[in-house]
């Protein structure tokens, strides 16, 4: 295994200082930025509803029928496919893409175009769920699953990402941060007055921190240091949409208790080994579902007032 080089603790305080810099940048540019049009109407006059649907695996649904994109693994079930079927859209475009990061938000992915090119001036609702692949999502997961045997009772996960005096993740998901205010900025600056909401991740171990070994192959006390991991990328999320003018959907708090350690018959998150059509680690189409409806519960309260 390489060594890397310890940070010092100023370099770290640097690092952190410049991420929350371009956060308050971002909101800034934002909160600055001109007056939202109101919503386009059509030839009769009636209030169009145009929606356009960007993220990663958790938003496409990945193995969930009916698969209607294969190089994106999308789902004509998924949570905006869900949503724009309740909502009665006038105009539907779900770009999401599994392994997308927010790279991809302006760059192709095989026969996917950069999602952000389907965001117009006349979208009036766009819902962002981006930021699992930044921090490393796959190999999070491979690397866990790999170190357990070292350890089983212990946090041989834990002490991998925290070898070089910090914790890695941390550190991640502090450097994806400006990330997805870059992105949250070229909506606006795209749709001007559309409505932006940042969809947070589901519940994907025990909230208690208790561990299902062999189910789920990771070591006992690395279940709450990977629960807390995916916790501080939704507070991050939250925190990142306050700050750029965007609602935030909680989607961990309603799956709770449905977390992929729990009885096939109760999990909404598939195992490593998933028993329900969904890829492993991933929502299946229960989960896909309470995910719609979380959101269509925050669509119905109106935007928020940042």
């Amino acid at each position: 295994m390489m060594h890397r080089k310890r940070p010092d603790e100023a370099a770290l305080k640097r690092g952190t200082a410049i991420a929350l810099a371009a956060l308050s940048s971002c909101a800034l540019t934002v909160g600055i930025a001109g007056t939202a049009s109101a919503a386009p109407r059509d030839a009769q006059g009636t209030p169009r509803s145009t929606y356009v649907a960007l993220g990663d695996s958790y938003t496409s649904g990945p193995l969930i029928p009916t698969q209607v994109d294969a190089n994106c693994a999308r789902s004509d079930h998924n949570y905006p496919s869900i949503t724009a079927r309740e909502r009665h859209v006038t105009s539907f475009t779900d770009v999401s893409c599994g392994g997308a990061t927010t790279a991809e938000m302006w760059q192709e992915q095989g026969t996917n175009g950069p999602q952000l090119d389907t965001v117009k001036r006349d979208t009036d609702l766009v819902t962002l769920q981006i930021g699992g692949n930044d921090v490393g999502f796959g190999s999070i997961i491979a690397t866990c699953a790999g170190l357990s045997a070292k350890d089983l009772a212990g946090n041989p996960c834990q002490q991998y990402y925290r070898a070089a005096g910090y914790d890695q993740l941390t550190l991640k998901i502090l450097q994806t941060a400006p990330k997805i205010a870059r992105v949250l900025r070229e909506v606006h600056h795209k749709a001007p007055h559309a409505r932006v909401v940042v969809v947070g991740y589901p519940d994907l171990l025990p909230d208690d921190g208790t561990g299902c070994f062999p189910d789920v192959p990771f070591a006992a006390k690395d279940f709450p240091y990977l629960r807390d991991t995916e916790k501080r990328l939704n507070l991050m999320l939250r925190a990142v949409a306050l700050l750029n003018r965007a609602d935030y959907v909680d989607t961990y708090g309603p799956t709770v208790g449905h977390d992929m350690c729990k009885a096939p018959a109760d999990r909404w998150i598939e195992p490593l080994r998933p028993a329900s059509p969904a890829a492993p680690a991933h929502p299946n189409a229960k989960g896909e579902e309470v995910m719609a409806q979380a959101l269509l519960k925050t669509l119905s309260r109106g935007a928020g007032r940042h």
